[in-house]
């Protein structure tokens, strides 16, 4: 929005299809255009009352990762996480974000380093173990790795959960359970879907995003990893997802963010972690100028020192 209204001028507004109003830059704002869009007013701002911190959950020490190429792409990264906070990782994508998130849950052998979960290693466990620990995912491609296009969207929600008694019998699934379990999810989590067993492939992309969290969070997670949460969403999912990621906080839940999008990191981080060339720069407070996290981005650092690794 801050693009069209820079550049453009006329905009016109589509919502489900149609031409809901055209304006100029002059007559209107980010939060009128983002009410059009959406059909309802939207809070343009997280809502994030201070973190009640605990403990350390997870504790990351001299992690190295490398890419598909067998570069290293994570180079001696260390950071911790304490419960009811959000560490908000900043930086230019291609910087070794997606090889840290892939490490974090599983899904990418470490070569050296440590990940401890409540004083667990987590380092050469199957994807299985790290999600019975109580790790969370919200992959940055959510049709690639968090979702199964062709199955319902009852499936989708109880996707790493079907060996649960919960959802398995001696006989097979327990298709009842996971009906049920699907229409509850899409009432509290506002899926719009026509019911539990439209096939996932029809929703929108925030719709589909909301079932991947709504997936995560219905199991008892000790951290959350974020990644790209809001990447092609609407302004209204956007809102959305940002409740449920400091509501989740807010319940005692480590959460790492991964984004490329600065606002989104500034507005969720408790503390920001900056990420250049698969290491870490600096962790700084929210509050920093985005001068500085611009440059701290870019490989260098800002005269007087931005934050000192808190």
């Amino acid at each position: 929005m801050k693009e069209v209204l820079e550049i453009a001028d006329v905009i016109t507004v589509m919502r489900l299809g149609e031409v809901v109003g055209t304006t100029t830059p002059a007559q209107t704002d980010e939060a009128a255009l983002a009410s059009m869009m959406v059909g309802r007013d939207v809070s343009l701002v997280v809502e994030k009352p201070p973190a009640h911190t605990g403990d350390v959950v997870l504790e990351v020490t001299e992690l190295f990762v490398q890419d598909d190429r067998g570069l290293t792409a994570v180079k001696g990264v260390s950071f911790e996480v304490r419960a009811g906070e959000i560490l908000a990782f900043a930086g230019v994508q291609g910087n070794g974000q997606t090889e840290l998130v892939e490490a974090l849950t599983g899904l990418r052998r470490v070569t050296a380093g440590s990940l401890m979960l409540n004083g667990i290693e987590l380092v050469g466990r199957s994807v299985r173990d790290v999600l019975d620990a109580g790790v969370g995912h919200v992959p940055e491609d959510r049709q690639r790795h968090g979702l199964v296009l062709s199955l319902s969207v009852a499936d989708n929600l109880v996707l790493d959960q079907l060996g649960s008694p919960q959802y398995k019998a001696w006989w097979g699934r327990k298709l009842k359970a996971i009906e049920e379990n699907g229409t509850r999810r899409i009432a509290e989590y506002d899926i719009r879907a026509q019911d539990e067993a439209e096939p996932l492939s029809a929703l929108s992309g925030g719709n589909q995003q909301k079932v991947v969290m709504a997936r995560e969070l219905s199991r008892e997670l000790k951290v959350l990893i974020c990644a790209q949460p809001t990447r092609g969403l609407d302004v209204g999912s956007i809102e959305f997802m940002h409740r449920q990621i400091v509501a989740i906080r807010d319940e005692g839940v480590a959460v790492v963010i991964i984004s490329s999008e600065l606002d989104e990191v500034i507005a969720l981080g408790d503390r920001v972690a900056v990420l250049y060339d698969g290491r870490i720069q600096d962790i700084v407070p929210p509050t920093t100028s985005r001068e500085d996290l611009g440059l701290l981005m870019a490989g260098s650092r800002p005269a007087a020192g931005a934050g000192a690794l808190l």
